[in-house]
């Protein structure tokens, strides 16, 4: 197994972020335990926002959906995605390290879409948030944090909030 070499001069770490405050959590958690440690460093900020619906003119119900319901949903999911890259700008904000901050925006399913941009910027590290889900839960709705530590091929540091443990 490689190790993390951390203290480099050139680290990219990739830090996915969603609307919970666990995944913001784990970006202060990364800023204040990883960033520092390094020369010149490179946060990826990564949002996934969920794949927009495909809608026909017809609904299974019979509904007819207006192109003001499409654009409405579509307005939606980008005041979203300002909304959390807005917050995670404001906790960078708020630490005091020279830091080159990138935000990629993803759509699709979290797991597929943060391994594969992962595999594909080939960064130093994956931090990402866990939910804290018990069991019954993470078997139903699954786990993108314990996928993605399966999948790819960076280390991955999967950080529980405080008040979860």
């Amino acid at each position: 197994m490689e190790a993390v070499n951390l203290e480099k001069k050139d680290c990219k770490i990739v830090v996915a972020v969603d609307e919970s405050e666990e995944s913001m959590y784990a970006l202060s958690w990364c800023l204040g335990n990883l960033i520092p440690q390094t020369t010149i460093n490179n946060l990826v900020l990564l949002y996934v926002k969920p794949p927009p619906p495909v809608y026909s003119s017809l609904d299974v119900a019979g509904f007819i959906f207006s192109g003001d319901v499409i654009r409405a949903l579509e307005a939606y999911g980008n005041d979203l995605v300002k909304s959390v890259m807005g917050r995670a700008q404001e906790i960078c904000g708020k630490f005091r390290i020279d830091v080159n901050v990138e935000r990629i925006v993803g759509s699709g399913d979290a797991k597929d879409v943060i391994c594969n941009i992962v595999d594909r910027i080939k960064p130093d590290t994956l931090v990402m948030g866990s939910h804290g889900y018990g069991f019954f839960k993470r078997a139903i709705l699954g786990s993108v944090s314990e996928h993605c530590a399966k999948h790819v091929k960076c280390p991955v540091v999967i950080v529980k909030h405080p008040e979860k443990i």
